[in-house]
């Protein structure tokens, strides 16, 4: 275990030295960062730079070198079914919702693993309160919902799963500038109630106003890190990312 995590119980995860890699090309170069319990962590950088790749190495969905601690526990070799079960909630890009299931049917998949019945139906009341649209078409084919609908049918799916660390890979992505600003809005809602949140996103202003840190990339290396105020008063991430 990592001296790191053993000084400091704070910590939720801890990636040390990860690297990634897809045939001949290396996505990611011996990458170390932590998330300490309760914060909103997120990672900017262009397309490519290695930041979903990073998501998937945590979810267990890639393969890795290097180590990853979460809550002390080392997830090399840990398939992907049984990080879910430790507490990792995964919303990849481009939403992923079950087409040819219903809302409902969405959601109750997000609970396979759960028996706390009570729990599960505080959870239903909690995702209806943070997308009461849901609610409205919890019978409705979840191929059918419009993209800011299935946006919030995967976070919600997330929800029920009981993460206590979520990864959101581009939330925002494709919704009109009101669903943007309601989306955000909900993520600090979610981490507001003890969800610890690791986002990638594009929309570097939004993402580094609502977060704790944040970690640059560029080709698959962490070149900046400070906290969400420090980088978007930062010359460089504004001339970058920022637009300005």
């Amino acid at each position: 275990m990592s001296k790191a995590v053993i000084e400091n119980s704070n910590i939720l995860l801890e990636v040390c030295n990860l690297e990634v890699q897809y045939d001949a090309i290396k996505a990611l170069h011996g990458l170390s960062f932590t998330i300490s319990k309760g914060e909103i962590v997120t990672l900017i950088g262009a397309n490519g730079a290695g930041k979903s790749s990073i998501l998937r190495a945590i979810s267990g969905l890639t393969a890795f070198s290097g180590d990853i601690f979460f809550e002390g526990q080392n997830l090399q070799s840990v398939p992907a079914h049984k990080i879910v079960r430790l507490g990792i909630a995964h919303v990849p890009e481009g939403r992923g919702v079950f087409g040819n299931l219903t809302v409902n049917e969405n959601l109750q998949l997000a609970t396979w693993q759960r028996k706390d019945k009570a729990e599960i139906n505080a959870d239903y009341d909690r995702i209806f309160t943070l997308f009461p649209k849901l609610k409205i078409r919890l019978n409705q084919l979840a191929g059918t919902l419009s993209g800011g609908e299935q946006q919030m049918l995967v976070v919600g799916r997330a929800i029920m799963s009981r993460g206590r660390l979520l990864l959101l890979d581009e939330p925002s992505m494709g919704l009109a500038p009101k669903l943007v600003q309601e989306i955000f809005h909900i993520i600090k809602d979610i981490n507001n109630t003890g969800t610890t949140i690791l986002l990638v996103e594009q929309n570097a202003n939004m993402a580094l106003q609502i977060a704790s840190r944040a970690y640059v990339l560029e080709t698959g290396r962490i070149v900046l890190a400070g906290t969400g105020l420090e980088l978007l008063g930062s010359p460089r991430i504004k001339s970058a990312y920022l637009g300005s």
